[in-house]
């Protein structure tokens, strides 16, 4: 289940909607004990053992390696068209342009919802003397060492936190499942590479007149594959102050042979990549605990405050350190130093 993170992001932002999980390998466990959620939802070994909890709506919660669609898969998803629901994915392989699955759709009346597809009118970023259809917001964006470690957790969070404390904020999304739960956004990694920076201003244009915009990262700067969508997001938000998310435990980049730098070595690296355009310093660590030895994240936390006098929170228990030190920065102060949040 942990990398099957848009169910992950449905269950845990919009858990009323869901009303029971496809998983064979999992089926009769409970969502509190396979993800540490508590939710009603029961986990079922198949889609007829699904139907009988009369949805709407069948959501392919996984992205594999590449965006594909198992041959398997394809099998559930044509009987879910058939029994009259509607199909939601965040697959680069758009269900609606399969003439076979588009044609039962339509036979069926039911709607495939690809949450990858961009806008056809993406456009480059604004030139300096442009006028923005709102006030420029205070921009965060959530970078990360690698990966699937929070980004987006993160960024929700903090919105959630920033709201909490009377700050206007918003959530940009920039992946399906961020989509998926905000109900808008553009998949930044479908876009074509020279219109990336000009998606990710549209995005952070489209939230309207707010104080905070939190847009939600991808990728790494470190990333064999994906490095290219990290710094276009960077350089289209142009942002005021970043927060770097990690996977307590991982050493190296997933699938690859890249090492993790110590904390004070990424927060160097994305402040340096920032400042090719725009300053930007990062102003804390979230840190993703998930599956980590027991005081991992404690020590990690510990490492990140020594190296780089930052504040590292895990955003779930907490993010308000984080919104402490983002609001230091609004106001023209040096990023906080660990202490001085707590």
């Amino acid at each position: 289940m942990f990398s099957a993170k848009t169910a992950v992001g449905l269950i845990r932002y919009r858990g009323p909607e869901v009303v029971g999980v496809l998983d064979s390998r999992a089926a009769g466990r409970t969502l509190g004990a396979i993800l540490g959620i508590e939710h009603p939802a029961p986990v079922v070994a198949s889609l007829d053992a699904g139907l009988g909890l009369a949805p709407d709506t069948l959501l392919v919660g996984i992205a594999p390696r590449g965006g594909g669609l198992p041959a398997p898969w394809r099998v559930i998803i044509v009987d879910a068209i058939e029994a009259g629901l509607d199909v939601m994915s965040g697959l680069h392989v758009f269900l609606a342009d399969d003439p076979d699955l588009a044609a039962r759709a339509a036979r069926r009346e039911v709607a495939l919802i690809d949450l990858r597809r961009p806008p056809a009118d993406l456009r480059l970023p604004r030139e300096v003397r442009a006028t923005p259809p709102h006030p420029r917001p205070f921009v965060v964006l959530t970078v990360g060492s690698d990966c699937n470690v929070g980004k987006m957790t993160a960024a929700l969070e903090v919105v959630r936190a920033a709201r909490a404390a009377g700050i206007a904020a918003a959530f940009g999304a920039t992946g399906q499942t961020g989509i998926l739960i905000a109900g808008g956004g553009i998949a930044v990694d479908r876009v074509i590479a020279d219109f990336i920076a000009g998606a990710t201003e549209q995005i952070i244009d489209d939230l309207g007149a707010v104080d905070w915009a939190v847009v939600e990262g991808q990728g790494s700067l470190l990333h064999p594959a994906y490095s290219g969508v990290t710094l276009g997001l960077l350089h289209g938000a142009r942002p005021d102050a970043m927060i770097l998310c990690h996977h307590v435990g991982r050493a190296r980049i997933e699938g690859y042979e890249v090492p993790l730098p110590a904390p004070g070595e990424l927060v160097r690296l994305y402040a340096e990549a920032a400042r090719w355009v725009k300053p930007a310093p990062i102003a804390g660590f979230a840190l993703n605990g998930h599956g980590a030895a027991p005081g991992a994240l404690a020590e990690y936390a510990a490492r990140v405050g020594a190296e780089t006098g930052l504040p590292a929170v895990d955003p779930l228990a907490d993010a308000g350190p984080l919104v402490q030190a983002l609001r230091r920065v609004e106001q023209g102060a040096e990023p906080a130093r660990a202490e001085e949040t707590r």
